[in-house]
């Protein structure tokens, strides 16, 4: 059995929602982060880089959003998640994925995790100051000119969209009004009347 390892409020739950969209049958464990458990030797000795997600497989271990999110797509063919068969439309679902990871992703640590780039809390507070501006520009540029409605990728839904619908639920967080992207707001609400969605969020707000 798979088994996910998670934190709430992070970018697990974008592997957590996919496993629950392709019918995976799947253990959800807590990391809990205020406890430090990911400093932790019991689950270094799943994730040697001290994060989450982590998806343990009967061939071992995978770890980092993209890939978990396209095991997921590809173990579970029958779930339509990604188009396996259609190598133009599968790169370009890569490249949404690579640029919420890369990109997005990294724009909103600035705020929180300043001491991966610099030691000079001056350095950190400056990185804090262009979070809102930063995440402001990542999503005008998804909204005008990435995102292909109504789904993220066009008319199918995809392992896109649980990414998407993470890391835009950040936004008030990050000090950035999501009405300024009316579609990826609807997107996100969207999402949040899903089954699967609903089901997670149940779980992880527990």
């Amino acid at each position: 059995m798979l088994k996910l390892f998670y934190t709430p409020a992070t970018c697990s739950l974008a592997s957590h929602i996919a496993l629950e969209e392709a019918g995976a049958s799947y253990e959800a464990h807590r990391v809990d982060f205020s406890k430090a458990e990911q400093t932790k030797p019991e689950y270094l000795a799943v994730n040697p880089k001290g994060r989450v997600p982590a998806l343990v497989t009967d061939r071992g271990t995978l770890t980092e959003t993209p890939a978990i999110l396209t095991y997921i797509a590809q173990t579970f063919p029958g779930a339509r998640l990604a188009p396996n068969d259609d190598p133009f439309e599968f790169a370009r679902l890569q490249s949404f994925l690579s640029y919420l990871c890369s990109t997005v992703h990294v724009a909103h640590a600035h705020a929180r995790r300043g001491a991966r780039w610099a030691d000079d809390p001056a350095a950190h507070e400056a990185m804090k100051a262009k979070v809102s501006k930063n995440m402001a520009d990542c999503f005008a540029l998804i909204e005008g000119t990435m995102f292909a409605g109504p789904f993220t990728m066009g008319d199918t839904y995809t392992i896109a969209d649980p990414y998407l619908f993470t890391i835009a639920s950040w936004l008030e967080g990050d000090g950035v009004d999501p009405a300024q992207f009316p579609k990826i707001l609807d997107h996100r609400n969207r999402m949040a009347e899903r089954r699967a969605v609903a089901k997670v969020l149940d779980v992880v707000r527990s």
